[in-house]
């Protein structure tokens, strides 16, 4: 019977100089008993070979999973969040999984719903951008509780994860992804004597929903990213925004804690 352990799936850019260079893995996790699927359905350990953008990809193909492990290998010298390995480095990671027994951590997803319609995970952000060089307005609800009329640019709504990289770059704190919350950043938003925001990110717990309602005018057509992709809907009423049940489960190397990355990408 077929070790359900060792059956992998890569997610790697289809170039040939890339192919060419993962083939000795291949070979070396072949040795060792491990199956390299074709598809990630059976799979119990999904791997992405590129940087965090490739990561955050290879959730999205895959559907989140949250039944399987996920890890990332890195392809260049540049610090990575996601990336826990290196490709130059194939022998040691495959000795340290075999020999060694794994710790895996946990990372929280948000799940967004646009319109009672589409809705989709996001391991990093949720943002909502004008599509116009205008500002445009949202009403910004917690729970039930109509808390402001934001205008300005957009807002980014980032997991504990996430608060490293845009919502960071809009002065957000960077939050412990053991904390079961979300974040809420403005992007240049006005406040005058008809809009009035609170001005400074703020933290929701994983138990308050939030809902974005676009003030319907010439500009509700705002662009939505999801993570590092850009959703193709037009029209848009209404978004609600809630921390999620599921997560990704990913591999805890020693010396590779979450703020260690911090710590080695920031300090």
């Amino acid at each position: 019977m077929t070790d359900r352990r060792k059956l992998y799936f890569f997610y790697e850019e289809q170039n040939k100089a890339l192919l060419e260079r993962m083939q000795p893995i291949y070979r070396i996790l072949e040795e060792k008993g491990f199956t390299i699927l074709n598809e990630p359905k059976n799979a119990n350990a999904i791997i992405s070979v590129g940087e965090d953008g490739t990561f955050l990809q290879a959730l999205r193909k895959t559907g989140f999973r949250d039944d399987c492990l996920y890890a990332g290998v890195s392809i260049t010298d540049e610090t990575s969040f996601y990336c826990d390995f290196h490709i130059d480095q194939a022998e040691k990671a495959i000795e340290e999984i075999t020999n060694t027994e794994i710790e895996v951590r946990k990372y929280p997803l948000i799940h967004v719903t646009v319109d009672h319609d589409t809705s989709f995970y996001c391991l990093n952000e949720f943002s909502l951008r004008s599509s116009l060089i205008k500002t445009f307005a949202v009403d910004v609800y917690i729970d039930d509780l109509h808390f402001e009329t934001f205008r300005g640019d957009g807002l980014v709504v980032s997991t504990p994860t996430g608060s490293t990289a845009y919502n960071k770059s809009l002065h957000g704190a960077v939050i412990d992804p053991m904390l079961p919350c979300y974040q809420v950043s403005e992007l240049a938003s006005l406040n005058n004597n008809s809009y009035r925001t609170l001005g400074s990110p703020f933290l929701l717990s994983g138990n308050r929903a939030l809902t974005l309602k676009i003030v319907q005018n010439d500009n509700d057509y705002p662009v939505m990213g999801m993570d590092n992709e850009a959703l193709s809907i037009k029209h848009v009423d209404q978004i609600v925004i809630r921390l999620s049940e599921k997560g990704i489960k990913t591999v805890k190397l020693k010396n590779n804690s979450f703020w260690e990355k911090v710590q080695r990408t920031f300090l």
